[in-house]
């Protein structure tokens, strides 16, 4: 997912030779607009890629201004831009409080409120436009702040820059999951270079001075090119082609420039997962993948011109620093954040293993100056493993996220748990974007004997896979799964497994609804990559998750309520672990159970755990053993 990394950054872009890696990564929304920083220097989450299928023309006459400095531009361009007329107040509001946004060129925040309105209203053209225009001004701030693209910009040349386009347009003619729509890609990278053109951090890094004459003549010459038919990824090189000629000999702007917007515009075109990959971008996601990076170890997102702590990791020199969830990041080596984009401000935080960062973090309105060293951080596949309830023998584990050792560190937890007297399982999956799919597959296959776990489907057969469960090693402990609205992709393959299985309760609220699979694809310069949605993902009964997520069949609000000890210890006289084990009886009496923070959907999942077991004692197996 998304997705901004603490990795200390390699100077020099090297080219990654690997198999690729089938993923089911986070959402847009957090692979977009959570910066984790132990993944790729997204903005993390994630690269913002479109979301919806939209007339890329109109982005010609909206141009990189703000909605109020449109008029003065729309009047001297071709073609003339008419705003469509605007419904209820209601969606008039949400797209006054976009524009704000994108005059101050808070550019991410700006893509997560359009994106969270067009969950609600996802047919809306001036919604999916505005949408699309903030995700290509934060797709170029972020590259033009991505130090391996800078460097890519002014080394390779554009003989090598044009094969790096033909290379990723070749992938997607190859991989993509649907028939891609050539046409539009080439409007949308004319779009890129269009709003480029507009761009300060654009034209300063490629030393353009343009005078508004110039621009809105160029622009007119862009949008006549877009009306020529683009059939195929090599008519869709030659447009790029002829756009890099045409924008070098009226500017001279130098040809990889266009190159590379096109590139970016392409695989950001497709849908909302796919995205190009700077050099580290890409190393920062085979670091996500193995678990480990050099930074702070925090998951954050903007808000409100600030930098928002979502999450610190375990052991991480944020949390020794005193960085807590909930925090908010103010200011950074003396600056205010309010004064920096998200970027800027994000990209202060990264630096060189050893060296160390001053921060000012806000907690209900009191603030602290914190010093925070960059260090090398595992990242932990699995937290809060414990006994939840003695009594009962509830164990309880999270998994953040699906990595390439969570399948390995989860078999040495069970057994732990199994030996402190483990009788039923809570298995916590809220806020897990996803990851690996096969690791999603290796985990639910702990817990089913038999049936299948998921299917991928898309356009190349080679695509298509079912998997299957295998009965050998499976643990027959009462399970019960928890899922909210940020649970995605390989969590939402898991939950769903087990559900269609019967083979556990899901407790809390319907998932993120992420059903589509991504390959992560290296290309030939620069040490960049793609990420490409190559196929869709459906439960074991067939059922499509994209759009539709999973829902609980124990569905439980948000909102918190007071934490209630449970009083009814049950009797259960073992639980049979792979290979017939079993753990010892604990002490019989009052459980202890305090939820912490007063989570009522842990509560209830804690409550679905006891009778689950209380269930498994009273029917045996048809052996006669106790399940």
């Amino acid at each position: 997912m998304l997705t901004l990394s603490l990795e200390q950054p390699t100077r020099t872009p090297t080219r990654i030779a690997c198999s690729t890696r089938r993923l089911a990564t986070l959402p847009t929304a957090r692979n977009e607009q959570l910066m984790h920083f132990w993944v790729f220097l997204r903005q993390r989450r994630h690269w913002l890629p479109l979301a919806l299928a939209i007339c890329c023309l109109s982005l010609f006459s909206l141009s990189s201004a703000p909605l109020a400095a449109q008029e003065q531009l729309t009047r001297s361009a071709e073609p003339v831009f008419i705003a469509p007329e605007l419904p209820a107040t209601s969606l008039d509001g949400v797209l006054a409080e976009g524009a704000r946004l994108e005059s101050l060129r808070r550019w991410g925040e700006a893509v997560t409120h359009y994106e969270e309105a067009l969950r609600e209203s996802p047919e809306n053209v001036a919604l999916q436009q505005r949408s699309d225009l903030a995700k290509l001004h934060f797709s170029l701030d972020r590259r033009y702040a991505d130090r391996s693209f800078v460097q890519s910009l002014q080394t390779l040349t554009p003989q090598q820059a044009g094969a790096l386009y033909l290379e990723l347009a070749r992938k997607i003619n190859t991989h993509y999951v649907t028939a891609p729509r050539w046409q539009y890609l080439a409007q949308r990278g004319a779009a890129a270079i269009d709003i480029g053109l507009g761009e300060p951090t654009f034209c300063t890094a490629n030393g353009l001075k343009l005078s508004n004459e110039q621009l809105t003549a160029l622009r007119s010459e862009l949008y006549q090119l877009t009306t020529r038919p683009v059939n195929g990824p090599d008519e869709l090189a030659a447009f790029a082609a002829e756009v890099a000629r045409l924008v070098e000999g009226r500017c001279n702007l130098r040809q990889s420039a266009t190159y590379l917007e096109f590139t970016a515009a392409a695989a950001g075109g497709l849908d909302e997962y796919s995205a190009f990959l700077t050099a580290d971008q890409l190393r920062d996601v085979y670091s996500q993948i193995e678990g480990n990076f050099v930074g702070l170890g925090v998951e954050l997102k903007a808000d409100k011109g600030a930098l928002l702590i979502v999450h610190v990791i375990p052991g991480s020199p944020a949390e020794r620093a005193g960085i807590k969830d909930g925090d908010r990041i103010v200011a950074v080596d003396g600056r205010s954040t309010e004064e920096l984009s998200t970027d800027e401000a994000a990209a202060m935080l990264t630096g060189e293993e050893g060296t160390a960062v001053r921060v000012v973090a806000e907690t209900a309105g009191q603030r602290r100056e914190l010093t925070v060293r960059r260090e090398h951080v595992e990242v932990p596949s699995l937290e809060g493993v414990k006994i939840t309830d003695p009594v009962n023998g509830v164990a309880y584990i999270k998994i953040p996220a699906f990595q390439k050792t969570t399948s390995r560190d989860l078999d040495a937890a069970l057994w732990d748990l199994h030996a402190k007297g483990m009788r039923s399982l809570v298995l916590d999956l809220r806020g897990n974007p996803g990851g690996l799919l096969t690791a999603a597959v290796e985990v639910a296959d702990k817990f089913l004997q038999q049936g299948g776990i998921v299917s991928t489907r898309g356009r190349s057969a080679q695509e298509d896979f079912n998997y299957q469960a295998h009965y050998g090693g499976t643990w027959r402990v009462p399970l019960v799964v928890l899922v909210d609205g940020d649970s995605a992709s390989a969590s939402e393959i898991f939950a769903a497994a087990i559900k269609d299985n019967a083979r556990g309760d899901i407790v809390g609220q319907k998932s993120y609804g992420k059903g589509s699979v991504q390959g992560i694809f290296p290309l030939g310069y620069a040490g960049a990559g793609i990420r490409l949605t190559t196929a869709l993902f459906y439960s074991p009964n067939g059922q499509k998750i994209s759009k539709h997520g999973v829902i609980p069949n124990i569905p439980i609000e948000s909102a918190r309520t007071a934490a209630k000890p449970i009083q009814q210890p049950v009797n259960v006289a073992a639980n049979v672990a792979p290979g017939g084990y079993t753990a010892a009886k604990p002490n019989s009496g009052v459980s202890e159970l305090t939820i912490v923070g007063q989570d009522a959907v842990l509560e209830a999942g804690v409550r679905a755990a006891v009778s689950a077991a209380q269930q498994r004692l009273a029917a045996p197996a048809a052996d006669g053993t106790v399940k």
